[in-house]
């Protein structure tokens, strides 16, 4: 009897290391502190689904980025005590990501792909949760059948970023996190600026041939925003409403946003106040509004912010309205900053009810911006929404890098709008063009009717800000998509070339806009002739032909229905040649995404 227990007991100890070795061989196992875990289950239902390594926390100040002459990094507004920085310093230096290199006043990012530190008892980020508002890409349209084509600006660079965080963890982003005119404009583009605040932009447009399709030809039409100047800029009363729910306690979203306000606060003027809400099982003031001279209570207040409970987002939204509207600065910017990974789940979430409120609020004078943190279970399209119904635009941080990209060099666009409801309107020449297509703005498209209608709401400009837009289009005669219908009017038709005044032009570009105080648009307006065409495509403009090489990548990762073969490497050669001045490196590190997403295109997307 003794003996068959033996060999009973010898029996299960060998099944359960069998079932213990096979496991184990699908999921690697991390044997030093920092290797690299990359996770990827044969079958989601056999187990819990492993976690993602969570990114890298941001690095230390002074090495990331080119300060402006005369500054050094996370530098304190004028006149702020020498304490003051140092505590700023010391907050934003909680960090481990790998250090950028500055060489020659240029940057040279960090490593897209690193060994991230495994940490016992680290919080494990969620993953396959995120949401995003999915839109069909933008066909080719026939002139005679649509020849207007209305859409409403934008600044937003969220999906940049997290396309950027996607292949940081060497993943491709799914195609809906991709928004081919938010990675556009994601770059500033060197465009001729306006010469007065009365009149906010000036547009340029560019005809050059298709990089990807023979016998097509890509229009660019940029606009570049006034410039505000600091001596002149308006007061900020601003409300800063941060998530300290549970989901924000990974080391990149609450941490993130302690470090990311920090230097936000470090731009702002002594005569800006600044108040805090937070919101978690519930909302509260954390902080009345406070000028932003007193930079150490204010610092005080944002160190000790943790993360737990569930997530009341729509009360803290209410509470942080109700601060800014008892301070309202007529004169000033008065403004709501969320920042959060959108997870709301206590309280009011139906998306229809916050937007309501918030364009409510909007009639009031007070806008709302977006900060996103986190990957896993970050809700893009409610974040969307929210902005674009706030009158503000939408960012997502997953580094500190982008905290200082959108916080600091961009913080006066960032805060500071010169119009709002932004519209444009293009009417193409259907005796030059027979088909085109925008490249872009899925979500942004609106009816032929709106442009002129000033209850439409529509994108907002910040001061200094740069706007891309790109159509491909089909001249008469060239190779169509679309063809012409039995019994309709074939394109180019004798008859109908239009005024000879007109006979030259491709199209008519059209820019309807409000100055910040006015509920009346005004009215701008730009021909695209023959004047503005280039004969090949090298010698299009450096910026035109940089733009495109990032349409054709966001293209290629939605797919490239219509690049044919132009691929990677086709990405990389133009957009190479046409890299231009880069004082911050974010061109140089388009490259590296670029070569990243080239890679990363063997593995499949993390299920969402």
């Amino acid at each position: 009897m003794r003996a068959r227990q033996v060999i009973a007991a010898s029996l299960v100890v060998l099944m359960a290391g069998s079932a213990a070795w096979l496991y184990v061989g699908e999921t690697p196992v991390p044997q030093k502190p920092d290797q690299l875990v990359v996770y990827r289950p044969k079958i989601a239902a056999e187990r819990p689904s492993a976690p993602e390594p969570s990114p890298a926390a941001p690095p230390p100040p002074g090495l990331a980025y080119a300060p402006q002459q005369g500054q050094t990094a996370a530098q304190p507004g004028t006149g702020a005590p020498r304490m003051e920085a140092k505590r700023v310093e010391a907050l934003i230096s909680r960090s481990e990501q790998p250090r950028s290199r500055v060489a020659d006043g240029r940057i040279a990012p960090a490593p897209l792909v690193r060994a991230v530190p495994v940490e016992p008892g680290a919080p494990a980020e969620p993953f396959g949760r995120d949401r995003f508002a999915g839109a069909q890409e933008n066909a080719f349209r026939t002139v005679r059948e649509a020849p207007v084509s209305t859409f409403s600006i934008d600044v937003d660079t969220a999906s940049y970023s997290f396309m950027r965080a996607s292949l940081n963890r060497n993943v491709l982003p799914q195609p809906a996190a991709v928004r081919i005119e938010e990675l556009i404009n994601y770059f500033p583009y060197a465009y001729p600026a306006p010469a007065s605040a009365s009149e906010p932009f000036r547009t340029t447009v560019s005809v050059f041939p298709s990089p990807w399709s023979e016998g097509r030809k890509i229009v660019q039409i940029g606009i570049k925003g006034y410039a505000v100047q600091p001596a002149t800029r308006p007061r900020a009363n601003l409300v800063f409403l941060i998530d300290t729910s549970g989901s924000m306690e990974a080391p990149n979203r609450l941490p993130l946003v302690k470090q990311s306000l920090a230097l936000l606060l470090a731009q702002l003027e002594a005569n800006d106040r600044v108040a805090i809400v937070t919101y978690a099982g519930h909302a509260g003031t954390a902080l009345e509004p406070t000028a932003a001279s007193e930079k150490a209570k204010i610092l005080g207040v944002i160190e000790r912010l943790d993360a737990r409970g569930s997530t009341a987002g729509a009360e803290g939204i209410r509470q942080a309205y109700a601060l800014a509207e008892q301070n309202f600065d007529p004169n000033g910017v008065n403004r709501v900053i969320l920042a959060t990974d959108g997870d709301f789940n206590v309280g009011i979430t139906n998306r229809d009810e916050l937007k309501g409120f918030i364009e409510r609020q909007r009639g009031k004078g007070i806008f709302l911006s977006i900060l996103g943190f986190g990957m896993g279970n970050y809700n893009d399209a409610l974040m969307q929404a929210l902005a674009q119904n706030g009158n503000g635009a939408a960012a997502y941080i997953d580094t500190l890098n982008e905290a200082r990209k959108v916080l600091v060099e961009e913080a006066t666009s960032t805060l500071i709008p010169i119009a709002k409801d932004v519209k444009i309107q293009v009417e193409f020449n259907p005796a030059a063009v027979a088909e085109y297509r925008l490249i872009g703005y899925e979500t942004r498209l609106l009816n032929r009717d709106d442009f002129a209608n000033d209850k439409v709401d529509a994108g907002d400009v910040g001061s200094g800000q740069t706007v891309t837009a790109l159509y491909e289009i089909v001249p008469v005669g060239g190779p169509r998509v679309v063809g012409d219908l039995r019994y309709g009017e074939p394109s180019g038709a004798a008859g109908t070339a239009g005024p000879a005044s007109t006979s030259g032009e491709y199209a008519f570009v059209k820019i309807r806009y409000k100055l910040p105080k006015s509920d009346v648009s005004t009215l701008i307006s730009t021909p695209v002739d023959r004047a503005s065409e280039h004969a090949g495509f090298d010698g299009a403009p450096n910026e035109a032909r940089f733009a495109t090489s990032v349409a054709a990548f966001g293209e290629i990762l939605r797919g490239g229905r219509y690049l044919g073969t132009f691929g990677y490497d086709d990405v990389l050669r133009i957009a190479s040649a046409a890299r231009g001045d880069d004082p911050f490196g974010y061109r140089s590190e388009f490259l590296q995404l670029v070569r990243a997403a080239k890679t990363a295109s063997a593995l499949r997307p993390l299920p969402q």
